[in-house]
């Protein structure tokens, strides 16, 4: 007779008296969490406020008033170009991250700029121009001008370097032929972002500082989170200039509940948005909840006793079970759950178990011989069966082929012959998996791949370049062998999809851009490289790479001959 296992689990939990210590903790836990949220909420709004007040004190009392300063020096109608431009140099090394100051003169392009030589050359190694990078054009003073928002702030992030930069325009009463003079400030915020990246609150919290836009600042990648509901609350007070803090509980879109303040500096369009995870803000309760366990622990230990030899006979398959699935996970499809004859889901779950086992190795056998996108869109049917057709796709395609495969393979052993290709594609299958390629297959000594996605080109020609590399190494390590590779690449519109009959189809690629690499690959001496000129300008600028334009060549399906670019290492070419 069959014994069900949750029959099982009823029997032993009835043995534990276990609901009046579950009632007296209940009520100890509600009225520890209500206590320790009072304590977060405190902690939360008094680190927003106390940044808030932080980033306007180092604003206003590091950055504007000296620069008050020194536009009132400057103004100094006795002071000549020459002196007004001293002063802005004397000034300028006395403000700490003051990286440029600058007369901005109406009408004028050309502005009277001071800059910090050091912040100069930094801005310089990383391949920016000094001058325009720190210089403020006239049409932003005019807006500012026009705007009245002189002495606030306008922020922006040098990709190049990560900096976040603050521009700040001063109106000044000194005219230079009837023409109006302003005085521009760049600003490095790095002391700001150091403020913030070296909280204390860091170690058991976050503290993230938005935009208007919800997009984070004062950090090297920034990125939108206005998915966050404390973010989205914020985000219109940026906007309508409102300076109300609060604070809020909310759960995040990865379902993590939140407890969450924010505030709002008065120099800067941002929220200082603090938040802290539920789990850290009530981490006494855990604690809590521990000691309750080691004093109800002595209340278990009469029926633990009890249902020792019973749990005897549930655990010992469930152990079988556990050992069999971790030499699964260690992947060995032929482990098996043995001696386990339990009629009852036990057993069930054993005979699953192995029936479950076998699939998976075969599933992983399979799986060697598709190709990754055709394992994508398999996943992407959700278990529905595949259905034939296509859909247009944006691909680069590479197609390499051993020169000399013919020769070899008639005088050697097809045994050889096998060795030698597994080597070759493993070695290609390396390569083109670290330049996120998928290859698509091979055919006799060829192999087909492509790459899809953001740098597309690059990463193909990149690709082909290390392959020919890596290959030239090991066919030229077969005396007596004259092998070599030749690789043919092309970029543009393809079909990719399940092709063929009903009971058997193929997940490939076609079109004319395939049929253009296959065709360039053939077209490719020896240890070359071919590419046509839409791959050729796409990935102009590769790093590494460098393209040699070769005479257009004649081939199979296009009326005029196709212009072709072989692509060179730039370290072989020097």
């Amino acid at each position: 007779m069959r014994f069900p296992l949750p029959l099982k689990f009823f029997v032993f939990a009835a043995c534990v008296a276990v609901a009046p210590l579950a009632l007296v903790g209940e009520n100890l836990v509600r009225i520890t969490r209500d206590e320790l949220k009072s304590a977060a909420n405190e902690d939360l709004t008094g680190v927003a406020a106390q940044l808030r007040g932080e980033f306007d004190s180092i604003y206003q009392g590091k950055w504007l008033a000296p620069l008050s300063v020194i536009r009132n020096g400057v103004d100094n109608h006795e002071l000549d170009v020459a002196q007004k431009v001293s002063l802005l140099t004397l000034g300028m090394e006395e403000l700490a991250n003051v990286v440029a100051l600058q007369l901005s003169l109406e009408g004028a392009d050309l502005p009277m700029l001071v800059s910090d030589q050091a912040y100069a050359e930094r801005l310089a190694d990383a391949g920016l121009d000094p001058v325009e990078t720190l210089s403020t054009p006239s049409a932003v003073v005019d807006n500012v001008v026009a705007t009245g928002q002189f002495g606030r702030p306008l922020v922006a992030q040098l990709a190049e370097t990560g900096d976040w930069i603050a521009t700040v325009a001063l109106p000044m009463e000194s005219r230079i032929a009837g023409r109006r003079l302003t005085l521009v400030a760049k600003l490095d915020l790095g002391e700001l972002r150091r403020s913030v990246e070296r909280h204390p609150f860091h170690q058991r919290g976050e503290i993230t500082i938005v935009d208007h836009a919800g997009r984070t600042v004062l950090v090297d990648a920034p990125e939108v989170i206005a998915n966050r509901a404390i973010v989205g609350s914020a985000m219109p007070l940026i906007v309508a200039g409102a300076r109300a803090d609060a604070l809020e509980g909310y759960v995040r879109p990865d379902g993590t509940s939140m407890l969450g303040a924010y505030a709002f500096p008065d120099w800067f369009p941002w929220a200082v948005i603090t938040e802290l995870s539920e789990a850290n803000a009530y981490a006494v309760i855990h604690e809590m909840m521990r000691r309750i366990v080691v004093v109800g622990s002595l209340g278990f230990a009469a029926a633990s006793l009890a249902a020792l030899l019973f749990s005897r006979g549930l655990t010992a398959p469930i152990l079988r079970i556990g050992r069999a699935a971790e030499r699964v996970g260690e992947g060995d499809f032929a482990a098996r759950v043995e001696n386990v004859r339990s009629r009852d889901e036990i057993g069930d779950l054993a005979k699953r178990f192995n029936v479950m086992a076998a699939q998976l190795g075969e599933r992983l056998e399979l799986m060697k011989f598709v190709s990754q996108e055709t394992m994508t869109a398999i996943q992407a049917r959700g278990g529905e069966g595949m259905s034939r057709g296509g859909e247009r796709r944006e691909v680069t395609m590479l197609f390499s082929d051993i020169r000399g495969y013919t020769a070899f393979s008639e005088t050697v052993s097809p045994e050889e012959v096998i060795e030698v290709l597994n080597r070759y594609f493993e070695v290609q299958a390396e390569i083109v998996e670290r330049y996120d390629g998928d290859i698509d297959k091979f055919v006799g000594d060829e192999l087909m791949a492509m790459f899809v996605g953001e740098n597309k080109e690059q990463r193909a020609v990149q690709c082909a370049l290390e392959i020919k590399m890596a290959l030239a190494a090991l066919l030229g390590g077969h005396e007596g062998y004259s092998l070599e590779v030749g690789l043919g690449l092309a970029s543009g519109d393809v079909v990719l999809g399940a092709m063929g009959a009903r009971d058997r189809m193929d997940y490939t690629v076609l079109g004319s851009t395939v049929n253009l690499a296959a065709r360039l690959c053939s077209k490719a001496g020896p240890g070359e490289v071919l590419v046509e000129r839409a791959t050729r300008e796409a990935a102009e600028g590769a790093e590494g790479v460098r393209f040699a334009e070769q005479a257009p060549v004649a081939l199979k399906g296009y009326a005029e001959p196709v212009p072709i670019f072989a692509v060179e290492s730039r370290e072989t070419v020097t």
